[in-house]
């Protein structure tokens, strides 16, 4: 975090019509969500010289104002919802208003600090939205294909013909997520050097070059940790609950889950690790999850270290 004298922090509440912001205690108000009151915040903003937005991811609706500040060269804070409202519990804040949720988000950047957002790169952005219209087209043919054994004959008519236009869909916004990726030199690059692991495909490089963009600048212990992969102890006394794994970006967790239970098979390193985590009687989705830990590791090294060479 940059040295910065005592950052003013302002809190933003985002909805897709609205936002409420909160400059202090006794400042506060809200306003249209359009472009020209957007440029108007901006500029009262900077007249504090100082100001670092907090503001919670809200379903999208932040992408556009996050974006704009960061241009603007003002500092802001992308925060967890869930966090907030758990400070919100530990405060005692039960109540929830777009007025007491502005204040609530200015007092959590006052007390907790939380770390600066960074611009996205705009290629990357555009990986991500592709990558998000997939998702949601493979859920539709999944819901599709799952109401086609139920139906009859002239509802399995409709849902035939919506099936083959999702299929066509995914099939053309695949053909563009490639496309996209080839056409820059670094996103080609790094997908290559990903898919030479035995397990990881076109879909998996993708969502990690879209995802974590992290990928190779940390340690592995931290990756690992930041998409939600690492085993979180349970302990109290002499009770010794299982770990488990929870939180980072479940979109990424997803797939490499997948690509996880391809790799225990056919990656002949891998497999061999799999299956000996079976033989010491370790459940499969915890050797599972172990392989996905190995997976994210060699792939950090791969983007980290160019002459790195992975094992035959």
């Amino acid at each position: 975090m940059p040295a910065i004298a005592e950052p003013h922090y302002v809190g933003l509440d985002i909805s897709k019509d609205q936002l409420d912001y909160s400059l202090s205690d006794t400042e506060e108000g809200k306003f249209p969500n359009t472009v020209a009151d957007r440029a108007q915040f901006i500029k009262k903003l900077h007249a504090l010289h100082t100001a670092r937005v907090v503001c919670e991811a809200s379903g999208g609706y932040e992408k556009v104002i996050v974006a704009e500040l960061l241009a603007a060269g003002l500092e802001v804070c992308l925060v967890h919802p869930g966090r907030v409202r758990a400070f919100a519990h530990a405060e005692g804040l039960l109540a929830k208003t777009d007025r007491l949720d502005r204040c609530l988000l200015r007092r959590y950047g006052q007390k907790m600090a939380p770390r600066l957002a960074v611009p996205t790169d705009p290629v990357v952005a555009t990986l991500r939205e592709l990558l998000e219209h997939r998702r949601a087209l493979t859920t539709q043919l999944s819901e599709v294909k799952g109401r086609l054994p139920l139906a009859g004959a002239t509802l399995r008519q409709l849902l035939d013909a919506q099936k083959t236009f999702l299929e066509e869909q995914i099939a053309q916004v695949e053909t563009m997520i490639e496309k996209h990726i080839d056409s820059d030199p670094g996103l080609h690059a790094k997908s290559e050097r990903l898919q030479q692991i035995k397990g990881v495909g076109e879909v998996l490089s993708a969502t990690m070059l879209a995802y974590v963009p992290e990928l190779g600048k940390l340690e592995s212990a931290q990756l690992v940790a930041l998409i939600g992969v690492a085993p979180h102890p349970k302990e109290s006394g002499a009770s010794r609950a299982p770990r488990h794994v929870r939180g980072g970006r479940s979109q990424v967790r997803h797939v490499l889950y997948m690509a996880a239970v391809c790799a225990a098979w056919a990656n002949p390193i891998l497999a061999a690790f799999y299956q000996r985590l079976l033989a010491k009687g370790k459940p499969p989705k915890v050797c599972l999850v172990a392989v996905i830990r190995k997976m994210v590791c060699l792939m950090n090294r791969l983007i980290q270290d160019p002459n790195f060479v992975l094992a035959k």
